[in-house]
């Protein structure tokens, strides 16, 4: 198994052998060239292109002046008794008579003057400009930068690879964590980033296992309810005679309310564990709303047809909630309102209760979620939680809007969407 720490090490221990080793060659080949030339060795080079102590003047003074433009300075050339043979530019003096080696001379006005003897004696006096005597190749800090920059993309892939998974197993996570129990990654390697890309698969199977698990449980046990639910109401309907009415009253009441939850917690959970809607149909939600504020004595119904793809019943349920929670927690009248929105439909809810404070908006749609100072009598808390998860059902979303004077809104995509 390759340790990712391994790969890192070495990766660093390539790069500064690569860089090392190319350090050398350059340093090595070059040198020569990189080390800075002194003014004598650069005047030395260039007088080799004059003619022998015999020429005539005419031809010594015709180099003396190449050799000068060349070089871009004032020149002088003498013989070995100090006489003058040529001169180009300003005068420059003969070097002294006891002087008897190459170097640098007396100070004269403006750039000094160097003097170099030459085999046959004569002597080329001239100011050597600092570019000319100055090593014209890329400097040792070019050169080493060019080297780190090249050993820098050498080891790009090989950072980037270990990286690259990383970023992947953090997508995987976020997705997981935003409730997609199905995401997954890729196993790529056989480090420690393919052992926890690993790790995090079989968490991610054995999490969305047991949610699975726990939802048909829930499913199952809410549907086993109805059995002993069914018995109670027939033994209640066998006593009616010899009940007492109140008593009777209210033991149908907890039958109605136990049913009313088991209802609801089936249908928490069938949308849970269901993806997909059953049955979609296109629906006329202004009709729909209708059928549903005819229930209630004080429900005030406006808009406009709008039609929509989606599940009937559910639709129905959605709008039947919205009304209950406002016939339970506001005060009438009750007001519905739907509209057409773009590509969206709307519905709103507005009664004339104290509204939901701001610190709540978002709670109210949590699964058994009370405000404080509701009673048993106001339900289990079930209602707003299945209006949001009918309307993401539907690709669409349930919020409650403003603030006091607020309400409850739900938008349903007319075409319907994917569940989320």
């Amino acid at each position: 198994m390759k340790r990712l720490y391994v790969q890192i090490y070495l990766t660093v221990i390539a790069s500064l052998a690569v860089f090392a080793v190319v350090a050398g060659v350059l340093w090595w080949t070059f040198v020569d060239q990189l080390a800075p030339r002194h003014p004598v060795e650069a005047l030395a080079e260039a007088a080799q292109a004059l003619p022998d102590a015999g020429a005539p003047p005419a031809a010594q003074q015709a180099a003396l002046e190449q050799l000068a433009a060349r070089m871009r300075s004032d020149a002088s050339l003498y013989a070995a008794d100090r006489t003058p043979i040529a001169q180009v530019g300003r005068p420059l003096p003969p070097p002294d008579p006891a002087r008897e080696r190459s170097g640098l001379m007396r100070r004269i006005d403006g750039p000094p003057a160097w003097a170099v003897r030459l085999a046959d004696g004569r002597w080329l006096v001239a100011r050597v400009p600092r570019e000319f005597w100055r090593s014209r190749r890329p400097g040792p800090l070019l050169l080493l930068g060019l080297i780190a920059l090249a050993v820098g993309v050498g080891a790009y892939p090989v950072v980037r690879r270990v990286t690259r998974r990383l970023e992947n197993l953090k997508s995987g996570v976020d997705a997981f964590g935003a409730g997609e129990l199905t995401a997954r990654v890729t196993i790529e390697g056989n480090d420690e980033v393919a052992q926890l890309a690993g790790s995090f698969n079989r968490a991610a199977a054995r999490i969305e296992e047991l949610v699975g698990a726990h939802k048909a449980l829930l499913a199952n046990a809410s549907h086993e309810l109805r059995t002993p639910l069914t018995r109670i109401r027939i033994a209640v309907e066998l006593m009616k005679e010899s009940a007492d009415a109140r008593r009777k009253a209210e033991l149908e009441q907890d039958i109605a309310e136990l049913d009313a939850l088991i209802d609801e917690i089936l249908l928490a959970s069938r949308l849970d564990a269901s993806g997909e809607l059953d049955r979609i149909e296109t629906v006329d939600l202004l009709a729909l709303a209708a059928e549903e504020c005819a229930r209630y004595e004080e429900a005030e119904l406006d808009g406009q047809p709008v039609s929509v793809r989606g599940e009937p019943r559910l639709l129905r349920r959605m709008i039947r909630n919205l009304l209950e929670n406002a016939r339970r927690h506001g005060a009438p009248p009750t007001e519905l309102r739907v509209a057409k929105a773009g590509d969206r439909a709307e519905i709103h809810v507005r009664d004339h209760g104290p509204g939901v404070p701001d610190a709540e908006r978002e709670r109210v749609f949590e699964p058994f979620y009370r405000r404080r100072g509701a009673t048993e009598a106001t339900g289990a808390g079930l209602g707003l939680a299945l209006v949001r998860q009918i309307a993401r059902r539907h690709g669409g979303e349930a919020q409650y809007v403003g603030g006091k004077d607020g309400y409850f809104a739900a938008v349903i995509p007319l075409q319907g969407g994917a569940a989320r």
